[in-house]
């Protein structure tokens, strides 16, 4: 039987990633966590429900929460993902506000220090200036500055999620401010997500680095069939859907030349992921305007009822 002495020296808690879209969110997931486990791409907006990644040491769960990037909605689709990161915000016990430290202050920036000063509670905040490679010191700093005035009380530090420079700074400091407390998930949980959950994004981040820029804001991934053939194989069926019949013939390409290229990018991420090998099968369906339909939400997992 666990006992709270066990973890009277313990701590956990969650935080969130939060910040426009294509900033970087789900590469310092992945980088904290030392393992993929959030898909990414060059495409904003390729996050769009909550994901945990889960990083359980000797004396501490830290619980990441990487969130879609806050904008402003044009669909349904998008409404539902502003309210996934809002609500991120209200369960955080600290907040990673992470900003392109390569580009000054953006409008939907202006609108995230809004919402996080907004907040009913004061959680410890981190303005976390992103891309710290592709500046000089100077011009960091000046950066800084003009991203502290929308949000004075935070408290900055700038990192690379790619080389992961300054990362294990980050990490040391989120640690700190954890609440005293035992393990929320056991410790060789590292994600929410289930197996099937994690192909399908990694079905859609291949179909987002091969598509043509109009296209990938359109396309949404279902798996209708993961089974497990053996201990080393695992067959996967699904549907990549799209709001357009003209998007529904690029995405499968001359002789479904396309389709096998996403599925082949797809299979070795996937395959990488579950450490086993994977028989995938793709199939494209064309639901026009999904993004602003309740039913087609629903089906692809984009409600509030996910869960």
């Amino acid at each position: 039987m666990v006992t709270d002495s066990e973890f009277s020296d313990y701590r956990s808690g969650y935080v969130a990633l939060v910040g426009r879209p294509n900033v970087g969110k789900s590469t310092l997931m992945n980088a904290l966590l030392e393992q993929k486990v959030a898909a990414v791409s060059p495409r904003p907006q390729t996050t769009r429900v909550r994901q945990l990644g889960i990083l359980t040491l000797d004396k501490a769960q830290i619980v990441l929460m990487d969130t879609p990037g806050m904008h402003l909605p044009v669909h349904k689709l998008g409404e539902f993902m502003n309210q996934v990161a809002e609500d991120s915000l209200k369960d955080a016990d600290v907040i990673v506000w992470l900003v392109d430290g390569s580009a000054p202050p953006a409008e939907e920036d202006r609108r995230i220090a809004a919402r996080i000063k907004a907040l009913k509670f004061s959680p410890h905040i981190f303005l976390t200036l992103n891309k710290m490679d592709l500046v000089n010191a100077e011009l960091l700093a000046e950066r800084t500055t003009a991203f502290q005035t929308l949000l004075p009380r935070a408290e900055p530090i700038a990192i690379s999620a790619v080389t992961r420079q300054n990362c294990d700074v980050l990490l040391d400091k989120l640690l700190a401010l954890l609440p005293e407390g035992g393990p929320f998930f056991s410790e060789d949980q590292i994600t929410d997500f289930y197996e099937r959950d994690i192909a399908a994004e990694l079905i859609r981040e291949a179909a987002l680095l091969h598509l043509h820029d109009e296209i990938p804001h359109g396309v949404a991934v279902r798996v209708d069939e993961f089974s497990e053939r053996s201990d080393t194989s695992a067959f996967i069926h699904a549907t990549i859907m799209v709001d357009r019949e003209t998007h529904k013939g690029i995405v499968i390409g001359k002789g479904g030349e396309m389709l096998k290229r996403i599925g082949s990018t797809a299979r070795v991420e996937i395959e990488a992921m579950s450490g086993r090998k994977v028989f995938l099968e793709l199939r494209v369906k064309v639901n026009p305007n999904w993004r602003n339909k309740p039913d087609a939400l629903r089906w692809l997992g984009y409600s509030r009822d996910r869960d």
